[in-house]
C-alpha cells in the first residue's frame, strides 16, 4: 500500500479504536462498579425471555447494591455447562424468538461438546455489533499503537467459512470471525492478500496453497491466525510447493494440480495476473536461501498474531529464527467460540478483560472439585493464582463454564490480567480440538461393537512431541496382533472425527496427526496402579483419568506396551 493508503488506515481505524481503547481504559479503573453495571444491563436485557422469567432477572435486578445482586444472580442461576443451555438452544434453533435474549441469533457458531453433538453458540446482532465489533475497532488500533506501519503493506488473515450450513429455521451457522471480516469496511477489506471465497476451498492443502500462492507475492505486513499450528502446515505448503507459487506468479496463473471447485477458481482467477518481476525476486531467494522462510519473502512483517499460551507453544519452536528480527509476535488472546473475553495489548501473553461489555466469575484452582465452591468477583483474582472461569454475555450464556484453566496477572488500570494455562475437567488439546474424555470412550466402546475385539482398559494421551494422540488399549484377547491393533485404532480415529467437529477439522488440516497405537500387557491398569501406590498415592483416594496429558503417568504406562 502507498504511504497515503497506510495513513488513511490509520487515521479511520485510530479514531474508531482510540475512542474504545479510552472506554475500554475507563471501565477497567472499577472493575467491581463495571461489573455491576454490566451484570444489570444483561439481565435488563434478558429479563422477558423465556430463560429471564424462568430464572427471575426482574427480582434480581431489584438488588440494591453490587453484593446483593451477585447473592440473587448465583440464587437463581446456577453454574452451566453446555448441555443445560442445549434445549433453549434447540428452541432457539427451530424458530422461536425471545428464549435466551431479546429476538433470535443471526448466526451460531459450531464447536466441539462434550458429547457427540456440537455445541451451537448463538451469536445475536447485539453481541456482533455492541461487544465483537468495538472489540475489533481496538484491537485493530492496537497493532497501529505497536507497530505504526503495520497497514503499509497487505495482511493474510486466516478465518474459517462464513456459512457452513444452516439450523431448521434457516439460520446460518458458520465463522464469527469470517462473518467480521466479511462485513468489515471497504478500505480494510482492500488490505486483505486473498478473497474470501479461499475458506470455503474444501481440501486443506489446496487452500494453504492458495493462501500462500497469492500471499507470497505481496508485501504482508500482519499476519493474523490463531493457531500457530497453521503457520507450520504453511510453510509446509512453502517448502513443498515453492516453485509452483513462482511459476503461478509468473504467469499470472493458478496450477491446475491444485484441486479447487470451478466457481471458486474463477473467482480466484479473477484476482491474478502475470508478475514476473516478482517470480524472478523469489527465485533468486531460493537460489541463495535454499529454504525460503517469511523473513525472507515478507522482509516487512510487522506482526505476527496468533496464540502463544498453553500448548500451543510448542509450535513455535518450529518456526524459531524464521521471522524477520523486529517483528512483534503478540499473543493472540483468550478467545472462543463461546466468547471474546478481551485483548492482549502489548508483547506479553495477558489478555485485558472488558468488564463493561462481559460479566465473568471464577473458581479458585484449589477450589474446583468442591462441590460448593466460592465464587470471586474480577476485582478478587490475586495475580499468580489459578482460576476456571464463567462467563454471562449478550448472546445468551449466563454464568458459563468455560472449562478453562486460566492464571491472572498484572492488572490493566485496577483490573486483573490473564492467560491460558489448560483445559481441565477431562478435556485435552493440542491444537484446539477440545477432546472429551467422554467421547474417547464412547469411541473405543464403539469400535469394540464394529472389529468384535473387546478392551478390558484402555488409556488415552496427548503427547506434544508427535502433535497427536497415543492411544493403549489391553485387549481382552491378549493374542490379539499389532495389525489388529491398528485397524481398531483406525475406527476409533474415525469415530473420533465423526463426534468432534474440531477433531476432524484439525486431523484433516493436518495439524493433528493420525493417533499411534499400543498394546498393552495383561492387568496394566493394576500394575500402573500398585506402582502409583508404592510411591505414595493413597488406596482409598485412587483415580484415573483416561484421557490426559501427564508425562509421568505417560511414562508409566509406556513401560507396560507389549513387545
Amino acid at each position: 500500500m502507498e504511504l497515503k493508503g497506510m495513513i488513511v488506515a490509520n487515521t479511520l481505524l485510530g479514531m474508531a479504536g482510540g475512542i474504545q481503547y479510552l472506554n475500554l481504559k475507563k471501565a477497567t479503573r472499577n472493575p467491581r462498579k463495571s461489573s455491576e453495571k454490566t451484570l444489570r444491563s444483561i439481565l435488563s436485557y434478558a429479563k422477558d425471555t423465556v430463560f429471564g422469567r424462568e430464572h427471575d432477572f426482574a427480582w434480581i435486578l431489584e438488588a440494591g447494591d453490587d453484593n446483593e445482586l451477585y447473592r440473587r444472580y448465583q440464587e437463581k442461576v446456577p453454574p452451566i455447562d453446555y448441555e443445560d443451555l442445549r434445549p433453549y438452544v434447540e428452541r432457539h434453533k427451530n424458530g422461536e424468538a425471545d428464549i435466551l435474549f431479546p429476538g433470535k441469533p443471526v448466526l451460531y457458531a459450531t464447536t466441539s461438546g462434550t458429547t457427540s453433538e456440537p455445541k451451537w453458540i448463538p451469536i445475536t446482532r447485539e453481541y456482533l455489533d455492541s461487544v465483537y465489533g468495538k472489540m475489533t475497532k481496538v484491537w485493530l488500533f492496537n497493532f497501529i499503537k505497536n507497530r505504526h506501519k503495520v497497514f503499509s503493506g497487505k495482511i493474510l488473515s486466516i478465518v474459517g467459512k462464513v456459512k457452513e450450513g444452516e439450523a431448521p429455521d434457516g439460520t446460518m451457522f458458520g465463522s464469527v470471525s469470517g462473518v467480521t471480516q466479511r462485513d468489515c469496511p471497504g478500505f480494510v477489506k482492500a488490505l486483505y492478500s486473498n478473497p474470501q471465497c479461499v475458506y470455503s476451498i474444501a481440501d486443506y492443502n489446496a487452500r494453504y496453497y492458495v493462501l500462500m500462492r497469492m500471499g507470497i507475492e505481496q508485501d504482508i505486513t500482519l499476519i493474523v491466525t490463531a493457531n500457530p499450528s497453521t503457520i507450520v502446515e504453511l510453510q509446509n505448503n512453502v517448502n513443498r510447493f515453492y516453485d509452483e507459487y513462482v511459476d503461478d506468479i509468473e504467469k499470472g496463473t493458478l496450477s491446475e494440480k491444485v484441486v479447487i471447485d470451478p466457481e471458486i477458481r474463477k473467482e480466484l482467477e479473477a484476482c491474478l495476473k502475470p508478475n514476473p518481476k516478482r517470480a524472478a525476486h523469489l527465485r533468486a531467494l531460493k537460489e541463495k536461501y535454499g529454504t525460503v522462510l517469511p523473513k525472507h519473502y515478507w522482509p516487512n512483517l510487522q506482526i505476527l498474531n496468533t496464540w502463544k499460551c498453553g500448548n500451543t507453544k510448542v509450535y513455535l519452536d518450529k518456526f524459531a529464527n524464521s521471522f524477520p528480527e523486529g517483528m512483534l509476535h503478540q499473543e493472540f488472546g483468550y478467545f472462543s467460540s463461546e466468547c471474546r473475553f478481551g485483548l492482549v495489548l502489548d508483547d506479553t501473553l495477558n489478555t485485558v478483560l472488558f468488564p463493561h461489555f462481559h460479566y465473568y466469575e471464577f473458581i479458585e484452582e484449589k477450589d474446583l472439585d468442591n462441590p460448593s465452591p466460592r465464587f470471586l468477583q474480577l476485582h478478587e483474582l490475586e495475580e499468580g493464582k489459578r482460576y476456571c472461569p464463567y462467563v454471562t454475555t449478550f448472546a445468551g450464556l449466563y454464568r458459563y463454564n468455560m472449562n478453562d484453566l486460566l492464571e491472572a496477572g498484572p492488572c490493566f488500570g485496577a483490573t486483573p490480567t490473564v492467560h491460558m494455562i489448560q483445559k481441565v475437567n477431562g478435556i485435552v488439546t493440542l491444537t484446539g480440538e477440545k477432546l472429551h474424555e467422554r467421547q474417547f470412550i464412547e469411541a473405543v466402546r464403539e469400535a469394540e461393537k464394529k472389529t468384535g475385539l473387546g478392551v478390558r482398559f484402555f488409556i488415552g494421551f496427548a503427547d506434544l512431541d508427535i502433535l497427536g494422540y497415543r492411544f493403549y488399549y489391553e485387549f481382552a484377547d491378549q493374542k490379539v496382533t499389532q495389525e489388529q491393533a491398528e485397524a481398531f485404532n483406525k475406527e476409533v480415529d474415525q469415530i473420533l472425527m465423526r463426534t468432534n467437529i474440531e477433531y476432524k477439522t484439525k486431523r484433516d488440516s493436518l495439524r493433528l496427526k493420525e493417533p499411534l497405537p499400543y498394546r498393552l500387557v495383561e492387568e496394566s491398569f493394576e500394575k500402573f496402579k500398585e506402582e502409583c501406590i508404592a510411591e505414595g498415592a493413597r488406596d482409598g483416594q485412587f483415580k484415573l483419568q483416561l484421557l490426559l496429558q501427564d508425562e509421568k503417568r505417560h511414562a508409566k504406562f509406556k513401560k507396560l506396551v507389549k513387545e
